[in-house]
């Protein structure tokens, strides 16, 4: 009876985990943008991704790992605001377009994004 217990605790503690990581993070990379103040997206080979939107509460958890893009290899578009290259760890909602969370951010050259065929044209 008791290898019974335990064989049903360890079949249920299976369980438990491969659903906690069936829905885990995904590594997205692509063209990251912060067109104006409270903006930010992430445009990858799958489309568009909404991290944050000035004036809403809808903010990717986690935006704070991102940092200042402008400190990397950035391009300017709109005074302090522009565009970088980089891939992060995060949590999204396809059926919305947006990043819910963000697990981890690194930022990367301009020329990995520019010569990738499956990524939009920053512009």
């Amino acid at each position: 009876m008791k290898t019974l217990l335990i064989s049903g605790f360890i079949a249920a503690t299976c369980l438990i985990s491969t659903e906690t990581f069936a829905g885990g993070p995904l590594t997205r990379c692509g063209w990251v943008s912060n067109p104006t103040p409270g903006n930010w997206y992430l445009s990858d080979g799958d489309g568009d991704w909404t991290l944050a939107t000035e004036g809403s509460d809808e903010e990717a958890v986690g935006m704070d790992l991102i940092g200042d893009i402008s400190a990397g290899d950035y391009v300017a578009t709109n005074g302090a605001h522009g565009y970088a290259c980089g891939c992060m760890q995060v949590r999204d909602d396809p059926s919305s377009m947006r990043i819910l969370e963000v697990f981890s951010f690194r930022q990367s050259r301009i020329s990995k994004c520019a010569r990738d065929p499956n990524l939009p044209s920053p512009n």
